[in-house]
């Protein structure tokens, strides 16, 4: 059954904020939705406890192998519980790994894709990773780029900022949405009326304009601020910092500018981040 709606992104693009909109706007909520919470309504294909309740036994993240020989199953077990829409957050590319597609089409109903422009992407991504902004401006180039497992994750397969965008907006396996996280911030009540729209979900004005306070920057870094976040990596001061674009011109440097453009100026140039 195609019922998975995946939440894709690479990482520090805007994902979480998509996901507490829509936990926000789904749930009917009166008052914003806990981080903490997120995942009752929105799974993620990275947690080591999914597959390790697949296998029936403790599964070690480490084990790439076991993990990818498992994933066909959880993924399957999603869609066996028949509701209509499952969503399914995700950071990893849409491609084929050692002969298994990682975002199988016969279980995808749509996927809301968000992509943000690179060199705004590569400052939050340098923070959440605990590395340089040189390095992370090399690693999002890199065909082989992961994030490598850990006690909250299995493996994720990210490549490129390039192919990733590419594998996900050029797809004709399976219909896609792609959101620009620059668009999110400068109209979200027309950007999230088309995720709803696309996702089928009836639209109501106040309800959505409710979904978006709650869900706002402010919003969560202040949830984060009292209650901490789990997906907060531990070489940052806070996963919520700035929830803004542009920054790149004040903070990036020339060098760094010049080599991601160089990379991704194709992909750049069709989301408008550059001149053609």
């Amino acid at each position: 059954m195609k019922s998975i709606v995946w939440l894709a992104s690479y990482p520090k693009s805007g994902n979480t904020w998509l996901r507490m909109f829509l936990a926000n706007y789904l749930l009917h909520t009166t008052e914003p939705m806990p981080l903490a919470k997120a995942h009752q309504l929105v799974l993620g294909d990275a947690m080591p406890e999914t597959y390790a309740i697949i296998a029936r036994r403790p599964v070690d993240p480490n084990d790439e192998a076991a993990i990818l020989a498992l994933r066909p199953a959880v993924l399957r077990a999603i869609v066996a519980n028949k509701a209509d829409i499952n969503l399914v957050k995700t950071h990893n590319r849409n491609a084929a790994l050692k002969g298994r597609d990682l975002i199988p089409a016969a279980y995808t109903r749509l996927a809301l894709y968000v992509v943000r422009n690179p060199l705004d992407l590569v400052i939050s991504y340098a923070n959440h990773y605990g590395i340089a902004v040189g390095a992370a401006a090399r690693a999002i180039g890199a065909p082989s780029n992961r994030v490598n497992p850990g006690p909250a994750n299995v493996t994720q397969y990210l490549g490129s900022w390039s192919d990733h965008v590419t594998g996900w907006t050029r797809t004709r396996k399976f219909p896609v949405c792609t959101l620009r996280y620059e668009d999110m911030i400068a109209d979200p009540q027309k950007t999230f009326s088309t995720v709803l729209k696309r996702m089928r979900v009836p639209l109501d004005g106040a309800r959505l304009d409710r979904a978006i306070e709650f869900s706002s920057f402010d919003q969560l870094r202040s949830q984060e601020d009292d209650h901490g976040f789990i997906e907060k990596s531990r070489h940052a001061e806070r996963f919520f910092r700035t929830g803004q674009a542009g920054l790149w011109r004040e903070q990036l440097a020339p060098d760094i500018v010049r080599l991601i453009c160089e990379r991704h100026g194709k992909v750049m140039r069709r989301f408008g981040y550059l001149e053609r």
